[in-house]
């Protein structure tokens, strides 16, 4: 006999019957998973996400921030099947590193420092783009348009290192075209002292900007790219940018990730879809309650390329429809699924 539950507080009610709220503007890409695929039938996927929060659980330690082998089987099938790549505000080879996947695309520094399949022809500066090797003696074509911003990140990083020292909890990593200042173990006390220090060092560098994600402040040179941009140069590197039937799917859990979300809302199709437990402002139109989640959504991806009529009964329902129309329609099922009662908070 199990225990029996405690009723909910108030603030408890309150916080559910706010995130179902959100969850009709925003619904479950599990829960509407046969209707985001009629829309997807006979386009061409490609994959983008981010590391930390969505692939990998956010951890006290940034260097601990490991994916488990069963999210890396499932990154390993969809990129099988999609042309796939991880956008992160890491270093690119530290989180390669994490992901270890040698069919995937990476770009790290939200996009300043991308290792992609072939050059862009149309879509950034070529004088930024070059042949490369990755670790596993693959060509690659780097695309790095932060070069010129390197040694004053040198700079950045030692004075940040240097000034910090006495603050407990800091811990500073150089992303090689951007910095970030952890600030998860610092004292409630101390962070006003922080967020000054960083801002005192960040004066001497106008052509820098600074940011704040989850615990972290992000420092990174003040320039026209971010996640959007590196979201579609992949997509152009691919050949697909001046595709009609391209369907981006992006997912991911931080701020920087809404540049990738209003890049696929710029489109006119695809799937941004925010890694979210709670209620947020958010441009993405979908939503995944965490990893665990967007583990099962990778899985239920591959489950639906190799057996293609996994959405079979929903053609007749959905298939035809622009996004707006369907956006309606998961809206009204999103209703069904909280049931009345939950929405009311009943």
């Amino acid at each position: 006999m199990g225990l029996p539950q405690l009723p909910a507080t108030e603030d408890e009610s309150s916080a559910l019957v706010s995130y179902n709220s959100w969850l009709l503007k925003h619904p479950s890409a599990l829960d509407t998973f046969n209707q985001m695929m009629s829309i997807a039938r006979g386009k061409k996927i490609v994959v983008c996400l981010d590391y930390d929060g969505t692939l990998s659980n956010i951890v006290d330690n940034p260097e601990q921030a490991v994916m488990t082998d069963k999210m890396r089987m499932a990154l390993r099938e969809v990129a099988r099947h999609f042309p796939t790549a991880i956008i992160s505000g890491r270093g690119r080879e530290k989180v390669s590193d994490f992901v270890d996947l040698d069919n995937v695309y990476y770009a790290g520094s939200h996009g300043l420092d991308i290792a992609g399949p072939l050059r862009s022809p149309t879509y950034g500066d070529p004088k930024h783009q070059s042949r490369a090797l990755d670790r596993k003696g693959n060509e690659v074509v780097l695309f790095q348009p932060a070069k010129k911003y390197l040694p004053a990140i040198e700079k950045i990083v030692r004075t940040l290192n240097e000034k910090t020292r006495s603050i407990q909890g800091v811990m500073i990593e150089n992303n090689k075209f951007c910095v970030s200042v952890h600030f998860r173990h610092v004292r409630d006390e101390d962070f006003c002292t922080l967020e000054k220090l960083v801002n005192s060092v960040l004066q001497e560098y106008e052509e820098f900007r600074i940011s704040i994600g989850k615990k972290v402040f992000e420092i990174r040179p003040d320039m026209e790219w971010d996640k959007g941009h590196a979201l579609n140069y992949f997509i152009d590197t691919l050949g697909l940018g001046s595709s009609n039937d391209v369907l981006p799917l992006y997912i991911g859990d931080d701020r920087t990730d809404e540049d990738a979300f209003k890049a696929i809302r710029n489109r006119g199709e695809g799937f941004p879809t925010v890694v979210s437990s709670s209620p947020k402002d958010t441009a993405a139109l979908y939503s995944l309650r965490n990893p665990l989640e967007v583990n099962k959504f990778l899985t239920n991806l591959v489950r639906w390329r190799k057996n293609s009529s996994s959405s079979k009964s929903f053609r007749q329902n959905f298939e035809g429809k622009t996004q707006k129309d369907w956006l309606l329609t998961t809206i009204s099922c999103a209703e069904q699924s909280l049931g009345r009662n939950a929405i009311l908070g009943l």
